[in-house]
Formats: structure tokens, sequence, C-alpha cells
């Protein structure tokens, strides 16, 4: 099997007395659907979390004679539960009954990865960082000290090119390491401001009486000071246990927020206190195990993306360039469109003629060809071109990193609206189709702003509707 972890026999839905199960978690784009499928090759299956609308994918890895089920999370960049996705690949850590994780990282952009890394440290004790898209790195000049990676996060990290295939047997061979071990590895712990530290410790005791092991009470402690809902929830539906129930922890937990409030550090600000810890700590590791080597194309790269990004000079290009997309768009559709239309309606015409040399009665012609073929045959020579001409282009920009920079650019006059930036990018979607632009709408994080672009993207003029809204307007103003 590739990587030391080919496929065992058996099915993949039920995890056997003898399989141990591993999640599997990582930013999106890092390699991680990659790696889980070289281990797992095709014994997998997905499914949809429960209660929500989230993908997740189940595979079973033999490795050296024992039997590993991988869990692949959602991509995400935090556990903080802003969105599905954080919220499921949480609860997966929390109550999804995990011996140990994967956490693959990418090693051109490691300081990004490495808050996810933290996070995922808090959880599981039992941990192997990933290090994938080595060769990628080493193409732009970036080297990673793996060994001091490790030493700093105090488990083992590993070195993969997962499209190649290369270090997977490392990577479980670490894995099987680190869950036959006895003892947890003792993993780097993040430190934050004194306040936070002080009110995490008074609350510390009384969560480990309770969990009793089943989470970190230190993790616990930082998300009931965080007030986080979904994770009371989460508590009480899987442990059978509501700390606002339990007269005695809400009270520490209400006067522990006090405490820090004397601090000058209110509930709501303290997520992103944390948060600000974790990258911060992020950074220094990175920035002792990380060396770049400077490469004129980063002094290219800073010019066009102050270029793209300035408020003077980003505004006029990005209109000029997105009304050149639908331009081409549509201008470019004419000639397609005109010879599929001569196409089909040429087959249509043989379609009556053999109709007519068979005898078919009338209504049976209208019904078959002039009903069922003639509207296929508009549809697919209307709305097939502009369609296979808009996506590609739009495509072209996500894979050149200019549509993040249009979100930027528009971010705060959709916040003026109540909106986020990314709706911009789900709305130009929608001029080639809705539906492609309500189900891009799940890339906006706030379930309240992606409410409101899953909405108002039915207002915009898809290709469907162009033709009709022109031909409406057109007769509109003759008639005037």
């Amino acid at each position: 099997g590739r990587g030391g972890g080919a496929p065992g026999g058996g099915g993949v839905g039920v995890t056997g007395p003898e399989e141990r199960v591993v999640a599997l978690a990582g930013n999106p784009n890092v390699g991680k659907s990659t790696v889980f499928n070289a281990l797992t090759g095709l014994r997998q299956h997905t499914g949809n979390w429960p209660g929500k609308t989230v993908v997740t994918a189940r595979g079973r890895c033999r490795h050296r004679g024992r039997d590993y089920a991988l869990v692949d999370l959602p991509g995400t960049y935090s556990l903080m539960a802003r969105s599905a996705e954080e919220e499921a690949a949480r609860d997966f850590f929390c109550f999804g009954g995990a011996r140990g994780a994967v956490v693959v990282c990418d090693a051109t952009c490691l300081e990004r990865n490495l808050n996810l890394v933290l996070q995922v440290l808090e959880l599981q004790r039992r941990t192997v960082v990933c290090v994938n898209l080595l060769d990628e790195a080493r193409r732009k000049g970036v080297e990673v000290d793996l060994e001091g990676l490790s030493r700093r996060l105090g488990v083992p990290v590993v070195g993969t090119s997962a499209g190649r295939g290369a270090g997977l047997t490392e990577l479980m061979d670490r894995v099987a390491e680190t869950l036959d071990r006895p003892e947890s590895p003792t993993p780097l712990t993040v430190r934050y401001p004194p306040a936070v530290e002080f009110a995490v410790a008074s609350l510390t005791p009384l969560l480990a009486r309770r969990l009793r092991g089943r989470l970190p009470a230190r993790w616990a402690a930082l998300r009931l000071l965080e007030g986080d809902p979904s994770l009371l929830q989460a508590l009480s539906d899987a442990l059978d246990w509501d700390p606002r129930s339990d007269g005695e922890v809400w009270e520490a937990v209400a006067q522990a927020r006090e405490e820090l409030a004397h601090s000058g550090l209110e509930p709501a600000e303290l997520g992103g206190v944390v948060a600000s810890a974790l990258l911060g700590t992020a950074r220094d590791i990175a920035g002792a195990v990380v060396t770049a080597q400077h490469r004129p194309e980063e002094d290219r790269d800073r010019r066009l993306d102050r270029f793209l990004t300035h408020r003077y000079t980003g505004v006029p290009f990005m209109v000029l360039l997105l009304a050149g997309v639908l331009w081409l768009t549509i201008q470019g559709a004419n000639y397609p469109s005109a010879l599929l239309s001569d196409g089909l309606f040429w087959i249509q015409d043989r379609l009556s003629e053999l109709f007519v040399w068979l005898g078919a009665p009338e209504w049976l012609h209208g019904a078959l060809v002039l009903g069922v073929y003639r509207v296929l045959a508009w549809v697919i020579s209307v709305m097939l071109p502009p369609m296979a001409i808009f996506f590609p282009l739009f495509t072209l920009l996500e894979d050149f990193g200019y549509l993040p920079r249009v979100a930027f650019l528009l971010d705060h006059a959709f916040q003026k609206a109540r909106a986020c930036g990314k709706q911009a990018l789900t709305m130009c979607m929608g001029f080639g189709c809705n539906a492609a632009g309500v189900v891009g709408c799940r890339i906006i994080d706030s379930p309240r702003e992606r409410l409101i672009a899953m909405l108002t993207n039915s207002f915009v003029p898809c290709n469907g509707r162009f033709p009709t809204l022109i031909a409406v307007i057109t007769m509109f103003f003759v008639g005037a």
C-alpha cells in the first residue's frame, strides 16, 4: 500500500475491536485529503455530521498488522467554533472517541497552520504533526527544521510530500508509536496573559473532578470563560453534564469573569486575547524553525499586491477586470451559441422530416420535436456557451489569487450594509448561475451574513435571466 498504509479487509462503516480511531485535521488546501486518500485507498466513505451540513470522510488503513480508522475532519483554520466546520471538528476531538490525531500543515506557510496545531494540542496530546508539501516549499526556497519544530511543540513531527507518497510510511510509524506509548506526550502549553491564567487556574480543579479525564480541564475552563454556547449544549448532550446547572461551577465561572473584568478584560474580549496568544506563539515557533531564501519574485508579488489592494488603483482595476470578464462572456458566447443553435435546429428539421416520413400524428410531432427538443435546444445554445466561458475565467482569477483581494477591497463597503466582503465573490458567481452563487455562500463564516448572501443572490441577473431582462427592458422603453 502507499506510504505503508494499505487498506485492509472489511468494511469502513464500523470500527472494529482492533481499530484505533485517528482524527485527521488541517487547514483547507494543505493536502489533507491527499494524505487521507493515500493512506486509505478506496476503503472510505463520506457522509454528513449529525445535525450539520458538513461533509466528513472515514476510511480504514492497515499499517504493520494494525488497523486504524482515519476520520478526515472538515478543513478549518481554528477550533473556536465560529462556523459549522469548526464546530464539527471541535466536537469530534471532544466526543468522537479519537485515540490520537494527525494535523496536516503546509510547509510553505507554516505559521498560519501552527495556530490550528496549538489548538489541537490543547485537546489531544497524542498528536503527530505532518508538515506536507515539502517539495513545493523547497522550490520556493523555504526550509523547515522538523527536529526543532518537534522539540518546541513536544510532539512528533514528520515531513511529507503526499502527492508523491513520500514520508507516509514514517508518518504512520510515528502515529503507531504515539498511540502505543503508555504515557501521552507533554506538548507545549500556550501561555496567556496573567489575568487569564489566574482565572483558568481557579476553575481547573473544579472541572477536573467533574470531567474525569473526558476533556482537558484547562481547555474547558477557557471555553467556559469565553461563554461558548455551542460547547455548553454539546457538553450537556454528550457528557450528560451542563455547567449551567452545576451551581458550584457556574458560580466559580461568574466570579472568574468578574476578576477578569476588574483586570480590564471583558468576557467579550477574551476570545481575541486567546487568539492573539495562539497567533503570537505560532509566529515565534515559525520564526525559529523556518528559513526562507529571499527571491526577486517576492518583491514583485509585494508590488503587485500593493497595486491590486490600494484604494486608488485596486477598485478601478477590479471594475475594469470584472467588466472585461462579463464582456468576454457575453460577446464571446455569441459565436459558439450561433453554431450550437444552427446545428441543433438542423437536427430539429431532420427530426421533423422523420416524423413526416413515419406518418406520425401532428400532436406527437408538436409535443416531442417542437416542445421537448426545441426547448432543450434553445436552453443549450443560449446557456451553455456563457457558462463555459464565465466559470473558467472565474476559476483563473481564483487560481491567480485575485478573488481574496476582491473580497478585501469590498469588505468595507459591504460592512456598511451589514454584510461581508466575501459576498462579493458569491454575487459574481451569481452572474454565471444563481445556483452556483448560493452554493458558494458556504465560504462565509457568519450564519447571519451567509443567509443574507443566499437570499440576495437571487436578485443577481444570472445567465438564464439576462436575455429575458434585456428583452423586457427593450420592450418597456420601446413602448414608452
